[in-house]
C-alpha cells in the first residue's frame, strides 16, 4: 500500500499563508484525483478541494479563491496554498483519493497536520 504524509500546518494568524503537502510513495499517485480534505473541531471531515491525474481542480464554496490545490507527478507530491486564512479553516488537514476505490489503494488515513488560525 501507498502511504500519504501531509506536513506544513501550523499556528497562523488570520489573514497569513500556510502551504501544506502531501507526499506519497509508491507509483500510483500520479494517476489518481486526489483531494485536501479537514476535519474542523468537533465536526466532520470535508472535502476542500480536488485535482485531477491532469490537473483539473475544484473548490470548495468556503476557500474558493483563498485556496490553491496543485500536483507534482514527477515528485508524487501533492500542495494546498492556503491565503487569507479565516480562523473557520482551523481543522487537521488531510490529503487522499476522491474515489472509495482511490482511498482504499492508499489504505488507512495519513496523521494529517493540524492548521490553527487566531483571530
Amino acid at each position: 500500500q501507498v502511504q500519504l504524509v501531509e506536513s506544513g500546518g501550523g499556528l497562523v494568524q488570520a489573514g497569513g499563508s500556510l502551504r501544506l503537502s502531501c507526499a506519497a510513495s509508491g507509483s500510483i499517485f500520479s494517476n489518481i484525483a486526489m483531494g485536501w480534505y479537514r476535519r474542523p473541531p468537533g465536526k466532520q471531515r470535508e472535502l476542500v478541494a480536488t485535482i485531477t491525474s491532469i490537473g483539473s481542480t475544484g473548490y470548495a464554496d468556503s476557500v474558493k479563491g483563498r485556496f490553491t490545490i496543485s500536483r507534482d507527478n514527477a515528485k508524487n507530491t501533492m500542495y494546498l496554498q492556503m491565503n487569507s486564512l479565516k480562523p473557520e479553516d482551523t481543522g487537521v488537514y488531510y490529503c487522499n483519493g476522491l474515489s472509495p476505490t482511490d482511498r482504499g489503494r492508499f489504505g488507512s488515513w495519513g496523521q494529517g497536520t493540524q492548521v490553527t488560525v487566531s483571530s
